[in-house]
């Protein structure tokens, strides 16, 4: 079976890999006998999509006690040994890499933090083909080409700015996968709301979101009785005030598609300038009040922990302003509004 090679990713982790061929070795642990293979595979090579490894299953690429298992439905029994050849992908061989900008608020030899500009695609996909993020990593560094998605572990939205994630290597990027699906790495958010905050300051909710059955090009808060949906999860902690609306961080706990986008809209509180859910536009802002300004998390080789920020930038500033707001950076990192700002 073929998979799509340009399927983008699937909320925040990678799908897709495209590497240097690799034989890897396995054994069946006891949490997962009785397992179909490819789930069992899915569980024990983390950061690859469950498509992926069909295929190579298919093709004979995985063993299990030295001989070829071909059906992805085969059941695995804990202390199975086996092995599975990684391979290059279409999609590993199709992108170019193009010498683009890139803005580094971290650097070493096993990830990047990069500060995403708004406008930027993550990747590549219909309508977007160049001058992606991952085009300008495959350009900046060659060793991106051997990891999947060239070490891309998570995604903003093309009009969200700020702070993201890029593995150099193979064992970070396992790693850093990991840690998002493990809930380990704090992901934060100035967002610009319309209507003013009611009730108390912070509040979480804790709404499944899947596509829109109404509208496909949308997410939304749904009943997964009803609609297919996944578990997601934000706090959300009003900073500021203003008669028009207000400035909240936005605290991930799950990385659903659009998550904050969708949770703002389904408590009334829709993003400046986000039209696709309900948000007008101020001061001429021409894309989503978002902005990912705060990820702190332990290093995945050195176990060194990073806190990285990222300021408000300028479209944006000038919104709070529009609104009459101020904007400090301080009372973002500490998450204590000044009383003024309340």
């Amino acid at each position: 079976m073929a998979s799509d090679p340009f399927q983008p990713p699937s909320e925040d982790l990678l799908d897709e890999p495209g590497a240097e061929a690799e034989t890897r070795a396995f054994t069946i642990t006891g949490d997962l006998h009785g397992e179909r293979l490819d789930r069992a595979l899915a569980a024990l090579v983390p950061g690859f999509s469950r498509s992926y490894l069909q295929q190579l299953i298919e093709e004979g690429a995985v063993r299990l006690r030295g001989v070829a298992s071909l059906k992805a439905s085969q059941k695995v029994r804990a202390g199975e040994a086996g092995e599975i050849d990684l391979r290059p992908t279409p999609q590993s061989q199709a992108f170019l890499p193009e010498p683009l900008p890139l803005s580094v608020v971290h650097e070493d030899e096993h990830l990047l933090v990069i500060d995403k500009p708004a406008g930027l695609v993550v990747h590549p996909a219909p309508g977007n083909w160049s001058g992606t993020l991952l085009n300008a990593l495959l350009a900046r560094d060659t060793g991106a080409r051997m990891l999947p998605r060239a070490g891309i572990v998570h995604r903003l939205d093309k009009d969200t700015s700020g702070l993201m994630m890029v593995a150099r290597t193979r064992s970070a990027m396992e790693r850093l996968v990991q840690m998002i699906a493990a809930r380990e790495v704090s992901r934060q958010y100035m967002a610009l709301a319309h209507r003013p905050w009611e009730g108390q300051a912070q509040r979480r909710v804790e709404a499944p979101i899947g596509r829109d059955p109404r509208n496909r090009l949308r997410m939304a808060v749904v009943d997964p009785q009803r609609h297919p949906g996944k578990p997601a999860a934000t706090v959300f902690h009003r900073m500021q005030q203003a008669q028009a609306g207000c400035a909240v961080l936005c605290t991930l706990e799950t990385g659903r598609t659009h998550q904050i986008r969708v949770h703002l809209a389904h408590i009334g509180h829709p993003l400046v300038s986000d039209p696709l859910y309900g948000g007008g536009p101020v001061a001429g802002l021409a894309r989503q009040a978002l902005h990912a300004f705060r990820l702190a998390f332990v290093h995945p080789v050195t176990g060194m922990p990073l806190v990285l920020h990222t300021p408000l930038p300028p479209d944006l500033r000038a919104a709070w302003a529009a609104w009459g707001l101020r904007y400090n950076e301080s009372d973002w990192l500490t998450g204590q509004p000044s009383a003024a700002a309340a």
